[in-house]
This record gives structure tokens, C-alpha cells and sequence, in this order.
């Protein structure tokens, strides 16, 4: 697509290019799927006549969805397949995103895990309705199912997300403190002192995808999770650090192993301790932590 090029079809995708983006990620996990799914909407977009559309923003949505949808079931498949625990891929994103409350809730890593459980066509609907507030018969068309259907999906899918998600909103303040807890014990490596912050059911989830050392499955339990951590940087030797960042509109810490960004660290936090880490290592899902993504929901 050439960005000189200015015609109707062009102006109305390139002003709407950010939300189609963040619907795809929302849908897919994956920033590189998630550029495929556009550069099929916009091929798609230039043969649609613009006067038979009534609304553009809502035809371009349906057209990503599909899209994604269809992406979406093929990567189903790789995940089938990938080596250990499949974790979203993490987008360093600019402060308006965290401001969203909403929408930096639902592009939490912690909740885009929980969304991996869903069909393709459950988190399909669940992220056109619960992040995007697109109404019933709009996602009917982009699902080819009937309005009434679509909001049978709905119901299923949110009741299925919400019996996993935490029940008590957490406020960025809390998150952050448990994030300086962790600085700390990174720098004095006193990762005891973390006892304090850790739920004692904490889980530890951890993205390696066979390229770099990863649990294969979560770790769960202060002691055990203490104890893999420990492991695991004395395995790597060098020096770790971390930085307080913002991924997917929340806090989080970018980890670096002398000096070399070693993966990125996202927490669930619930009653001020840490009940959930997720660890991204897959060296494939790092391309996007050290440049603002945008994200938006409108």
C-alpha cells in the first residue's frame, strides 16, 4: 500500500488501521499475525464499493474478524504443536493504552492467556463484544451466525473468562509495587524477600518455545516458583536486571541478562500480592519492547 496514495478507501482503512490492529492482536496474540490479517483486510477493502457500505468502520471490522478467524484456527494448529506453555506476545505500549482502563485490562497478558482457552469463534465474539463493544448484529455478520447466536457465544465465553479472571480490579499502584519488589530482589538477589509479594498459589507461566530455557508447564506454589527462578538465573550466569515498563497497557518489567533483553515480565495481581507471572523468553515474541505500539479501541 502505497502511504502517498490518497484515495476514500485509503483515508477511511489508514484511520481506522490502529483499531483493525488491535482487534487482530486482541484475537490472535501474535503482532506479526496480526500485520497479515491487515495487509488481507486492506485487499479485500479496495474492492468493496464504499457507496453500498452504510458503515465503514463496523464493514472494516468484519472484514478483520474473518480474517482472523481464519488465521486464528491455522495457528491453533502451530500452537498445537509449539514447545511448552504459549504465551501472547508482548507490545511495549504508550501511556494513553494504560488510561483506557478497560482496554488495558483486556490486553493484559494475564487475560489474553485465559482467552487462549476459548474457541476461535468464542474469542472472536468475546473480544468484538467485551473490548470493542460492536453490537450483536454487526458480529453475527463478521461470524456468519445468527444475532441470537452470536449472543448465546457472547454469554458462554464471558461466563468462561470471568470464572478465571480476578473478581477485584487492581489498581496500577499496586501492580507497580509488587514490580519494585522484584527490581530489588533482582539487584540484591534476595529473591526470599519476595515471600512477601507472592500468593502462595502463585503461578509462573514461562514462553521459552523451544529457543531459549522455559518450564515446560506452570509452576505453581511461592516455594517452587522461588525455587525455579533461583534455577534459572543461575543457569544464565551475567547479570540480571529489570526495568519497569509498560506492556500491553500495563506495568511490567523488561528483563535483561548483562545488558541483552532476556524476556519481558507480566504479572497478575489480586489483594496486592502476585497471583500470576508470565514470563515471555521466545527471543521471536521480543521485537516490539523497545518501540511503542499503538493500540486503541475506538
Amino acid at each position: 500500500m502505497d502511504d502517498h496514495v490518497s484515495d476514500p478507501a485509503t483515508e477511511v482503512f489508514v484511520a481506522h488501521r490502529d483499531l483493525l490492529f488491535t482487534v487482530a492482536y486482541e484475537m490472535l496474540g501474535s503482532a506479526a499475525d496480526a500485520e497479515d490479517v491487515l495487509q488481507e483486510t486492506w485487499l479485500r477493502w479496495v474492492r468493496v464499493d464504499l457507496a453500498q457500505v452504510r458503515d465503514q468502520r463496523a464493514y472494516l471490522v468484519r472484514i478483520t474478524t474473518r480474517q482472523a478467524l481464519n488465521r486464528l484456527r491455522t495457528l491453533k494448529r502451530r500452537k498445537e504443536a509449539y514447545v511448552g506453555s504459549w504465551l501472547p506476545e508482548p507490545l511495549l505500549t504508550a501511556p494513553d493504552v494504560a488510561e483506557d482502563v478497560e482496554l488495558s485490562e483486556h490486553l493484559s497478558l494475564a487475560l489474553m492467556f485465559i482467552l487462549e482457552t476459548l474457541s476461535p469463534t468464542e474469542r472472536a465474539v468475546f473480544v468484538l463484544r467485551e473490548v470493542f463493544d460492536i453490537g450483536y448484529d454487526d458480529i453475527a455478520a463478521a461470524i456468519d451466525k445468527s444475532p441470537a447466536a452470536a449472543r448465546q457465544i457472547s454469554y458462554r465465553a464471558r461466563r468462561h473468562v470471568d470464572a478465571r479472571r480476578p473478581r477485584t480490579p487492581v489498581s496500577p499502584e499496586e501492580t507497580r509495587a509488587a514490580l519494585s519488589s522484584f527490581q530489588r530482589a533482582l539487584a540484591t538477589g534476595d529473591l526470599r524477600g519476595l515471600l512477601d509479594v507472592l500468593a502462595p498459589d502463585v503461578v509462573f507461566v514461562s514462553d521459552g518455545g523451544g529457543l531459549r530455557l522455559a518450564a515446560l508447564q506452570p509452576v505453581v506454589g511461592a516455594d517452587k516458583v522461588l525455587r525455579y527462578m533461583a534455577g534459572s538465573i543461575d543457569k544464565a550466569g551475567g547479570i540480571l536486571t529489570g526495568e519497569l515498563t509498560t506492556v500491553n497497557g500495563n506495568p511490567g518489567l523488561i528483563l535483561r541478562l548483562d545488558g541483552v533483553v532476556d524476556g519481558v515480565l507480566a504479572f497478575r495481581v489480586e489483594n496486592a500480592r502476585v497471583t500470576g507471572l508470565y514470563y515471555v523468553r521466545n527471543p521471536e515474541k521480543l521485537t516490539r519492547v523497545e518501540s511503542e505500539t499503538p493500540l486503541t479501541s475506538r
